[in-house]
């Protein structure tokens, strides 16, 4: 395992540290609102759906469906040439907040930068639409996308990302389909800063076993071991390599440094990359260092796709 402790040798990264600090000390701390009342939930979803999405005019929007259940995706395919491969994208949001749609100017970019087509996936949302609602819709889309993306895109290729939230659910959704055979058609997994313990019962975990969201996700579910609530506790052999991108602010660093080892015990190609002076959700802020984490991302998957032989053809 090459645990990435980067940003202690990287000169790059340590141009951008000082950038960085200015950044976090400038945005401060926002007063937040009640999420357990229907108000305070209501106004952040209002807050959170104000930020720019990057809606492209280019995004088709569809309904698909799979193993009896539907789920919204939205599909971005390379402006020019064939697809080297489908990016299944899980946005993040605390399994309660977010869209598909706020990912669309970077996944565009994935889209023209490594030829391949992304198909991000419109999950239904707690409080209102409790585990299992999420993994089931994200299974829902990889068992369309596995069955149609050569009739429709042209490859038979795969990776799967997700940021925060959705990094859990790329990896509950890597379970799914490797208990129904179907591992060995992802070539890579891309996961950043998610959460992997719900149950509070690791020390990474207990760090945030107070947050709001995993309330509004599991419910009084009792055991939340259980891998499809917290993939720390999984199965984690025969998993596709696997990129791992966090802050070192990051409350959940902890918990990335755990699944990272968990990963690595059971076999797997994995890559822990920490970024210094980064808190959780850095890769979406306007600084230096999101920009050398989102290009590592891509090196990395451009990477895989190369070493599978799906090279980007013009």
């Amino acid at each position: 395992m090459e645990i990435g402790l980067r940003h202690l040798i990287d000169v790059e990264l340590a141009s951008h540290v000082e950038e960085s600090r200015c950044f976090n000390e400038a945005s401060g701390q926002q007063p937040q609102p009640d999420l357990t009342s229907i108000e305070g939930l209501l106004q952040t979803r209002a807050a959170h759906a104000m930020r720019p999405s990057g809606a492209l005019p280019r995004t088709v929007e569809c309904t698909v469906e799979a193993n009896g259940r539907r789920v919204p995706v939205r599909i971005i395919a390379p402006g020019i040439g064939r697809s080297r491969a489908v990016f299944l994208d899980f946005h993040g949001g605390g399994f309660f907040l977010g869209s598909a749609a706020l990912g669309d100017e970077r996944n565009a970019g994935l889209a023209d930068g490594l030829g391949v087509t992304v198909v991000s996936v419109d999950y239904r949302l707690a409080p209102e639409n409790p585990w299992p609602a999420a993994p089931d819709d994200c299974e829902t889309a990889a068992l369309w996308a596995l069955e149609h993306a050569e009739s429709l895109f042209g490859t038979s290729q795969f990776v799967i990302g997700g940021v925060s939230a959705g990094a859990n659910l790329a990896l509950t959704t890597l379970f799914r389909l490797r208990d129904r055979g179907h591992g060995q058609r992802v070539a890579g997994v891309v996961l950043q800063f998610g959460a992997y313990d719900l149950s509070g019962h690791t020390p990474g975990g207990r760090l945030y076993a107070d947050e709001y969201f995993i309330e509004a996700y599991v419910g009084p579910i009792l055991d939340r071991t259980n891998p499809d609530i917290s993939p720390l506790f999984g199965d984690l052999s025969d998993l596709p390599p696997t990129l791992m991108v966090v802050g070192a602010l990051d409350i959940l660093l902890e918990d990335n440094l755990a699944m990272a080892a968990r990963l690595s015990s059971a076999g797997g190609e994995v890559d822990i990359r920490v970024f210094p002076e980064s808190p959780h959700g850095f890769t979406s802020f306007p600084t230096s260092m999101a920009t050398a984490a989102l290009r590592d991302i891509d090196s990395w998957i451009d990477g895989r796709l190369t070493q599978e032989g799906h090279q980007r053809v013009p």
